[in-house]
């Protein structure tokens, strides 16, 4: 199985709250790394979202925190001071 990994920057203009964590994090830019798997069987080259993450710097680590896309839109939209 071919895989392929990708990276981008997202700007996040408060602070936010991730699913699964109750500490919020300070607004910023972070780095999202996307990861993906071949399609295979296909008359024509695609890819499937196996995995996403936010990477969260620390003072003295950092940490791959998974995220679904759909948490990472509701996140750059919304603070956690923001009711849904």
């Amino acid at each position: 199985m071919l895989t392929r990994s990708s990276r981008s920057m997202v700007t996040f203009p408060r602070p936010f709250v991730l699913p699964g964590y109750t500490k919020a994090l300070p607004a910023g830019d972070y780095e999202v790394l996307v990861e993906e798997e071949l399609l295979q069987g296909l008359s024509f080259t695609a890819y499937r979202r196996t995995a996403t993450y936010l990477t969260v710097r620390g003072k003295s680590r950092t940490e791959l925190r998974p995220i679904t896309e759909a948490d990472l839109k509701a996140a750059l939209g919304a603070g956690p001071d923001t009711p849904n």
